[in-house]
């Protein structure tokens, strides 16, 4: 996987072709990373490995070897190399059905794509590109939990498919194309759109082009917001996103009272502000850390709350005075299924204890109409409920 990453990568997409200016405004400040980032990168290693030796492209030899070098890394679960494995077996699945048609159809993984026809100086990595006559597929494997990512729109799946049908769309006579994004660690969520040639051409260079010219030279409007801020770099500092978010102080009410659908307003509007007065706060504290004054503000000393230095001594010194263990020790309870499928595997517990899981109704939570999940309708719980007792 390449270190070296395009100024319009694919993988920003989402916000340079909303947020023009922020490709440039980004320039100035240095990559940063993550635990989820380093378990992702991993992932993605794994993946390639496990599809490589599935399709036939390495030998059983080779694919010990990566995978022994993998292993030693402090992110590596059995876990992950099972949804690993639930991705090489997608592969295989949709590559020997083509095959069925095309005997020449051919799986690449973790293919170099050019997009500059679009986006000046724009490349990427697909992570898996499958070719037939007439047809051609590009899936992404997203091993991230925290949000359900989905193939229908999706701008960086979009470049991808662009790029790979500008270099192998003529060849293949491609006329059918599907978009697949698959995130094994959200219940295996696979999740496909379909685009037309034309569709995706014109996509391509009413869209993409224009705003992609912008973003290279720095220009166009900032549309600060949740989603296009979120990854940001400049995201701390970024003038228009402040300036953005105190608009929303800076209207006052009509009356006295609000209504639920002025709320609901001032939600939507408001949907960034717990991030960026979260980003204001680390910005700030690192910068005091780091020995420069802030007027207004300084560092303390955090509450913290007692702890035993040594457990074993504090029971040892206990049971001498004369306690018994019964009193000094909590009552034994079982660990959390979480714990046990990290312990055990996931395959193992439910097999073992399958019809012993379940899984209640959450709360009624409060969403944004673009949630993907169904509506919550408080009648037809009730009747369902009911139903389920009869």
């Amino acid at each position: 996987m390449p270190d070296v990453h395009a100024l319009l990568s694919a993988s920003g997409s989402h916000r340079w072709l909303e947020c023009t200016p922020s490709a440039r405004l980004e320039e100035g400040f240095p990559s940063t990373t993550s635990d989820y980032a380093a378990e992702g990168t991993l992932a993605h290693l794994l993946a390639e490995a496990t599809a490589l030796y599935w399709t036939d492209q390495i030998t059983e030899t080779e694919y010990e070897e990566r995978l022994a070098e993998i292993k030693k890394d402090k992110w590596y679960t059995e876990d992950m190399l099972e949804d690993c494995i639930s991705y090489a077996k997608l592969i295989l699945e949709k590559w020997n059905a083509l095959k069925e048609k095309c005997p020449d159809a051919i799986v690449m993984l973790e293919a170099q794509i050019k997009y500059d026809a679009w986006a000046p100086e724009g490349f990427g990595t697909a992570d898996c590109l499958i070719l037939a006559d007439g047809f051609m597929e590009v899936i992404d494997f997203k091993y991230g939990k925290g949000k359900r990512v989905d193939a229908l729109g999706n701008p960086q799946m979009r470049l991808y498919t662009l790029g790979a049908y500008n270099t192998y769309g003529l060849v293949y006579q491609v006329e059918q194309i599907t978009m697949t994004i698959f995130q094994p660690r959200l219940s295996g969520v696979i999740s496909s759109d379909d685009i037309t040639i034309s569709e995706l051409l014109d996509w391509g260079e009413n869209y993409v082009k224009p705003r992609a010219q912008l973003a290279f030279e720095g220009k166009g409007d900032f549309c600060p917001s949740s989603e296009t801020c979120k990854f940001c770099k400049a995201k701390q500092v970024c003038r228009a996103r402040t300036n953005e978010n105190l608009k929303l102080f800076d209207e006052a009410p009509d009356v006295l009272l609000i209504t639920p659908e002025e709320a609901g307003q001032l939600l939507e509007r408001a949907a960034d502000i717990s991030a960026w007065l979260a980003d204001l706060e680390n910005l700030v504290q690192s910068t005091l850390l780091e020995g420069t004054p802030v007027t207004g503000w300084k560092i303390v000393e955090g509450r913290s709350n007692r702890k035993f230095a040594d457990p074993v001594k504090v029971a040892d010194a206990l049971k001498t005075a004369g306690y018994d263990e019964a009193v000094i020790y909590k009552p034994r309870e079982l660990i959390t299924l979480t714990q046990m499928e990290k312990d055990f595997g996931k395959k193992n517990v439910a097999t073992l204890l399958g019809e012993l899981i379940v899984k209640p109704a959450g709360k009624p939570t409060l969403a944004p109409e673009s949630d993907k999940r169904p509506e919550y309708k408080p009648a037809e719980q009730i009747i369902a409920a009911f139903d389920e007792e009869a």
